[in-house]
C-alpha cells in the first residue's frame, strides 16, 4: 500500500469500502458452505454482520480483506417463509447455472416477510485491460397469501471499464416493473418468477449490446484520431530519440 500503514487505511477508508462492498453485492465464501453468498443491504444485521440464507448462518465480514469469520446460527423467520425462499432459490440456482457461465452468484433473501432476489456476476481481466460487473435485484411479491397478477419491481445495473490505449467506461441502469402470476403453489410460482426475470434480463442485455455496437460505429469512430498524410501509423516506441534532429 502507498501508506504502508494498514491501521491508518482501515480507520480512514473503512466506511467508504464498506459502502462500496454492500452497493456492489460483493460475493463472499463461507467456510463449510458450498456456494458463495452476497454482501447486500438485504442481509445486513448490523455491527458488521451479515447472514447467509442457504446455510442459515450469520457471519462477521471484514470489508478490507473481504473475508468472513465468526459464523453463528441464524434461523429462518418461519416455516412458510423458508418454504417460499427455498422454492425461489432452487429456480434461481438453475437460472444462474444456465445464464451466467459459472461466474454468477444468486441469493434469495427473506426479511420481515419480504423476498428479494439478488444477482451478481463479474469478470476482472486486468491483463486484457477490461473489468466488468453485473448486478440485479428483484422485489418478489410472494408470501402474503394473495393470488393473481402482481407487480415485481427490479433494478438491473451493468458496468464495464476498458482501459487499453484509452479509458472507456460504460454504466447502464434500468428499473423495470413486471407483471407476474402468483398462486399458492410455491414451485409453480417460483418457476414463473424466474422465467419472467430471465426474459427481462435477456432483453436488457441485448439492448445494451445493440447500443454499444451502434456507439462503436458512430460515437467512438468520431473520437478516433485520423491518420497522418502518409496514411500510416508511426510506432513511436521504436524511435530512438537521439536519431531525431531539428532542422533550422
Amino acid at each position: 500500500m502507498l501508506l504502508k500503514n494498514d491501521d491508518l487505511l482501515k480507520d480512514k477508508c473503512l466506511s467508504a469500502i464498506s459502502q462500496y462492498n454492500v452497493k456492489q453485492f460483493v460475493p463472499v465464501k463461507l467456510d463449510g458452505v458450498a456456494k458463495q453468498t452476497l454482501i447486500t443491504p438485504f442481509n445486513d444485521v448490523g455491527n458488521g454482520r451479515f447472514y447467509d440464507e442457504v446455510s442459515k448462518k450469520s457471519f462477521k465480514y471484514d470489508h478490507v480483506r473481504k473475508e468472513a469469520s465468526d459464523l453463528q446460527p441464524h434461523p429462518s423467520e418461519s416455516a412458510v417463509t423458508d418454504q417460499w425462499r427455498q422454492a425461489l432459490q432452487s429456480q434461481l440456482d438453475t437460472y444462474i447455472d444456465e445464464h451466467y457461465a459459472k461466474s454468477g452468484t444468486g441469493v434469495v433473501f427473506a426479511r420481515n416477510g419480504v423476498f428479494t432476489i439478488c444477482i451478481e456476476s463479474h469478470q476482472f481481466q486486468p491483463k486484457n485491460f477490461c473489468n466488468g460487473r453485473w448486478r440485479s435485484e428483484w422485489s418478489v411479491p410472494v408470501g402474503d397469501g394473495k393470488s393473481g397478477a402482481h407487480e415485481m419491481k427490479g433494478k438491473v445495473q451493468s458496468q464495464v471499464h476498458y482501459y487499453e490505449d484509452g479509458n472507456v467506461q460504460l454504466f447502464s441502469e434500468k428499473e423495470p416493473v413486471l407483471k407476474v402470476n402468483v398462486s399458492a403453489d410455491c414451485e409453480k410460482t417460483a418457476k414463473e418468477i424466474l422465467r419472467v426475470i430471465a426474459e427481462e434480463e435477456t432483453k436488457y442485455q441485448n439492448a445494451v449490446q445493440e447500443n454499444y455496437a451502434n456507439m462503436s460505429d458512430t460515437t467512438f469512430k468520431a473520437l478516433r484520431r485520423q491518420l497522418p498524410v502518409t496514411r500510416a501509423k508511426m510506432d513511436w516506441s521504436k524511435k530512438n530519440r537521439n536519431s531525431w534532429t531539428i532542422e533550422n
